[in-house]
């Protein structure tokens, strides 16, 4: 084997959020950082994920917005949408967003490469575009995860993912969306706001599995309101072309048409084609790289975080992810990532914000819980005439008063949990959310001012 064209202290396979994240952190330890990128800079969330979503979510919801201006006395002509330039518009944002991620990595020192890079042993790499090969101290492997559209079902090359729902030339007047979890509500909810008539299917009981089950239930109810006709215990069989449209047959029997079916079942890690299996490098039993607290993986030398894990997949924790890697190897601290209590949203309508256990999950993990929970018509829909509902839910440690969870379905939902998520790390307890001064009027000043528990769950007493 000749020797490698150039060597580097740190080499990184993919330009998404954990791997920028790491590479700037990296080299602003001085390390030598190149980074190879076979697609586009920035990964899922900025390319094809998170950023042009929330685009497409604010789009969404102006329809609404719209409507609900009437009853605070707007006159408002009907309205006009055009897809066409919404996505236009959506892609130039995402083009300054590559363009900036591109200018931090220079900026930092970092060397980047467009190509597809493939491990030859522990320490070298090949570049795919040039056949050059690279020597590396330590190799980072953040390549994050792929769409899956599952089985090879009769008509499956008539499927699209999240990918292509975010290039398609016009707004499809019929919807159907497989799925339950995050990409699938969000989309459904996406179209359905936009003006498509959606169909949400789901092979499970209901939707948003591994949620709080008040939380699943209400985001079915709103989306029922909404129009979004929501189709559980049911997976899509076969899909029947006829010139654009499709007929979708499913598990039980219906057939749904549309003319567009989109699939959202899952994003398993990308971990085919980069040499894994020639270095050694284990896979943990979910179809992840295995890697410790550390993220080492099972080879010394070779690194990975983010998606490509498969330990918590989303984007701030790639990040927090990447930069504890860097923090351990090049800034001589080691630092874990700390999984626990991670606040999250999903944008769909309404969106929903959580953090720590559900109640289920309380139940079985500390026995003694008590359940906050309110439900009620926000302000802004006394006026507007809207049917929503918000929904507000505690989690507390009956035993040490510990907030241990909190759930809200409403708007702005995303926003609150971020703060609320402190105090839940911090160890708030119920009575600190007592003695806190309520905002009014806020959907939000609920949260401190839920006094008597909905459900008090005990464990049965020893016979």
């Amino acid at each position: 084997m000749s020797a490698p064209d150039r060597r580097v202290d740190l080499f990184v396979i993919g330009a998404g959020s954990g791997g920028v994240r790491a590479a700037r952190i990296a080299a602003g330890y001085g390390a030598r950082v190149m980074v190879a990128e076979e697609y586009r800079v920035g990964g899922t969330c900025v390319i094809r994920g998170c950023v042009p979503k929330k685009l497409l979510v604010y789009a969404s919801r102006f329809g609404h917005a719209f409507e609900d201006a009437a009853g605070f006395g707007w006159s408002v002509a009907a309205p006009a949408f055009d897809w066409a330039t919404l996505i236009a518009n959506k892609d130039r944002e995402i083009a300054r967003l590559e363009a900036a991620y591109t200018a931090t990595l220079g900026k930092a020192g970092v060397d980047l490469v467009k190509s597809r890079a493939v491990l030859e042993d522990a320490h070298t790499v090949r570049l795919e575009a040039t056949g050059e090969r690279v020597r590396a101290e330590h190799v980072l492997i953040a390549t994050g995860a792929v769409p899956h559209l599952g089985p090879a079902i009769p008509g499956i090359e008539h499927v699209i993912s999240s990918n292509e729902a975010l290039h398609l030339d016009t707004l499809p007047t019929r919807v159907l969306v497989q799925g339950g979890g995050y990409i699938a509500v969000e989309f459904a909810s996406i179209f359905a706001g936009l003006g498509s008539q959606v169909t949400l299917v789901y092979r499970g009981e209901n939707i948003l599995r591994g949620f709080d089950d008040d939380v699943r239930q209400h985001v079915r109810e709103e989306f029922e309101k909404r129009g979004v006709q929501v189709i559980t215990g049911n997976t899509v069989a076969a899909v029947e072309a006829s010139g654009r449209h499709y007929t979708a047959h499913l598990s039980g029997g219906l057939q749904v048409a549309a003319d567009t079916v989109m699939f959202a079942i899952g994003r398993p890690p990308n971990v085919r084609g980069l040499g894994l299996e020639t270095v050694g490098v284990r896979l943990a039993p979910n179809g992840g790289i295995a890697v410790d607290d550390y993220s080492a993986t099972s080879v010394p030398g070779i690194w990975a975080v983010g998606d490509v894990t498969n330990r918590v997949n989303l984007t701030p924790v790639a990040i927090r992810e990447g930069h504890a890697f860097a923090d351990t190897v090049f800034g001589g601290k080691p630092t874990k990532a700390d999984h626990a209590s991670i606040p999250t949203a999903v944008f769909t309508e309404p969106e929903v914000g959580v953090i720590g256990l559900t109640e289920a999950q309380a139940r079985e993990q500390i026995g003694d819980v008590d359940i906050y929970r309110t439900r009620f018509r926000p302000m802004k829909a006394t006026l507007s005439g809207r049917d929503t509902a918000v929904l507000l839910k505690l989690v507390v440690d009956a035993a040490t008063d510990r907030v241990v969870g909190c759930h809200i379905v409403g708007e702005g939902a995303g926003e609150m949990i971020q703060l609320v998520g402190i105090a839940v790390r911090m160890g708030a307890t119920k009575a600190d959310f007592d003695a806190t001064m309520a905002v009014h009027p806020t959907a939000a000043e609920e949260l401190v001012t839920m006094r008597q528990p909905t459900v008090r769950h005990r464990r049965e007493a020893a016979e």
